[in-house]
């Protein structure tokens, strides 16, 4: 049926897909993304501090002022946490919400962009490139993670592929001699929507586009149907009226700590312990762009060779390479940070595939080594990745995993199919089995491999044990040594986390409190007990590992001596 509603048009870029294929997209995306939301716990550290602060403007009715327990938090502007909050309100739960509530909203960005460039490849490529382009977005392994994690990327990821589908599309419609209709107007509002989540990401990604494409093309007449003025008035719109009110509100401290400290902070030294070298996400390519990467280099080699006579192939180009180097040449280095270039990669994977002169062969000796390299680096991964999902739970809770077993047999067969090297299958079946097979594995490790792994999650068990033993509806949870915000999403708002003396001296003036104090934290939690250790009782223990730092723990609840 799927196949038979496909207008394939030309090949110049008018294809248009069908409301039946969006809606197929669409279905696809919740099979590959919802699985596993409701059942992995909390993250640490990012996605609990984004949850926690959204639960917090719940609870407190405001909307304004982002805070992490009594500390602002200033790092990110307010859309992302007014997404989640607008997911809590509509779920009827309030700040009792379960994480998955709050995942939605990465669910529901990460199929927008999906979508988005399914269009887009359709209107630059053609019908099937566009689903190609779309069902291996669908199936990537960094969205697939980034679409269940409650943070900002998977959100970001849709308001810049709105700005740079509009982009391209102005940019198109004047070297084809066509009207551009809305597509300015989508293109500022975009912006607005992606400084409101991220800051200047999203502006950063487009104008590193527009200066590579003038760079690259003597014909710069197309900019004026950007319609800037108007336009930069549209997006300051879109997000000056928060960014005002959070001025009017912590005066200076916003601009200091999202610019000053965090944007130009991860400019200049590697931010968070978060610092790497040129050349990681070069290193990294085959796992963050897994099942896909070879047959996206191929596209991208091709492209580099031909993208002079083909306007589509320059755009696609002009938005990966610029940001590639910008964000290679930045300090600080996490993953995620290429995710926004991935889909020109996409497109170019798809244009490949469709267009039958695009083969490895065409290309010049360096880049058939990189390409060599890369089936290298694809098989390598996939061989590991199937290795983790088969090793993580006999390592380490001692019991074999059949749905580990499952995945990784998922995972080896994902590889060989997406490499594209056999067997001969037309190109939009292969990637449609392909993205169905990293779907199908992604969703096994998240929504029954990863929550397994019971020993490093270990505030899920500390806040369980603590609804268990706490003797007052309302006490605290007052932890030494154990300073995750996972817990305080779990455990609630009010739970301290301090030292062992602290935490004695807070027993103390709380019959109701209980303390969970870490194994480091004993001796000091001891010494601090002015009225000795007869006053409290031991009232359970939590063993584990904490996974962010790898270390293993034993934390022990106690409390006043009834």
């Amino acid at each position: 049926m799927a196949a038979g509603a496909i207008d394939h048009g030309a090949a110049s870029g008018k294809g248009r897909l069908s409301a039946l294929l969006y809606l197929l997209l669409a279905v696809f995306c919740l099979f590959a993304f919802v699985p596993g939301i409701a059942a992995l716990p909390p993250t640490d550290r990012d996605e609990s501090r984004f949850i926690q602060s959204s639960k917090q403007m719940v609870e407190s009715g405001d909307f304004v002022d982002i805070r992490l327990q009594d500390e602002p938090r200033y790092k990110k502007p307010a859309g992302i946490y007014w997404l989640q909050s607008a997911a809590v309100l509509a779920s009827g739960r309030g700040a009792d919400a379960p994480v998955w509530v709050y995942r939605i909203v990465s669910v529901a960005g990460a199929t927008l962009s999906v979508l988005a460039l399914a269009w887009l490849g359709a209107r630059m490529f053609g019908n099937s490139a566009g689903l190609i382009a779309g069902f291996g977005l669908a199936g990537l392994l960094m969205l697939a993670f980034e679409a269940r994690i409650a943070k900002t990327d998977a959100t970001l990821l849709a308001a810049v592929l709105f700005a740079q589908g509009a982009l391209a599309h102005l940019y198109l419609c004047h070297k084809e001699g066509r009207t551009s209709g809305v597509a300015a107007w989508v293109f500022w509002i975009a912006q607005g929507a992606g400084i409101l989540i991220k800051g200047p990401i999203a502006p950063a990604i487009s104008a590193l586009t527009v200066a590579a494409v003038v760079i690259l093309d003597k014909d710069r007449a197309w900019l004026k149907t950007l319609r800037a003025g108007p336009g930069v008035l549209i997006a300051l719109l879109v997000a000056a009226p928060w960014l005002g009110l959070i001025t009017w509100k912590s005066g200076a401290a916003f601009w200091q700590e999202a610019i000053g400290r965090d944007f130009l902070g991860k400019i200049g030294s590697g931010q968070e312990s978060h610092g790497a070298p040129p050349g990681y996400y070069f290193l990294l390519f085959s796992l963050t762009f897994w099942p896909f990467a070879v047959p996206a280099v191929n596209g991208g080699l091709n492209a580099l060779n031909r993208f002079r006579t083909d306007p589509r192939l320059l755009f696609c180009l002009a938005w990966y390479l610029p940001y590639w180097i910008v964000v290679e040449v930045m300090p600080t280095k996490l993953p995620h940070y290429m995710l926004p270039a991935y889909p020109a990669l996409l497109l170019l994977m798809a244009w490949a595939l469709t267009d039958g002169s695009a083969t490895p062969a065409t290309l010049r000796r360096w880049q058939l080594w990189l390409y060599r390299a890369t089936v290298f680096g694809a098989v390598l991964v996939t061989v590991l990745l199937a290795a983790v999902a088969v090793a993580a739970v006999p390592y380490v809770v001692g019991t074999i995993s059949w749905w580990g077993i499952l995945a990784a047999l998922l995972i080896l067969v994902t590889g060989w199919l997406a490499s594209g090297i056999r067997p001969a299958l037309p190109p939009l079946q292969r990637t449609v089995l392909a993205a169905a097979g990293a779907a199908v594995s992604m969703g096994l490790l998240a929504g029954l491999v990863a929550p397994a792994l019971k020993p490093i999650w270990l505030s899920p068990e500390i806040a369980t044990q603590f609804k268990a033993v706490k003797p007052c509806p309302d006490s605290r949870l007052i932890s030494a040594g154990y300073h995750e915000p996972s817990l305080v999403f779990l455990a609630g708002t009010r739970t301290m986390l301090t030292d062992g003396a602290t935490a004695a001296a807070e027993l103390g003036k709380d019959a109701c409190a209980v303390a969970l104090i870490a194994d480091d934290q004993l001796e000091a939690f001891d010494g601090a007990l002015t009225e000795g250790i007869s006053s409290i009782e031991e009232l359970g223990r939590v063993e584990g590992v904490n996974y962010s730092k790898g270390h293993e723990r034993i934390l022990t609840f106690f409390g006043k001596a009834r």
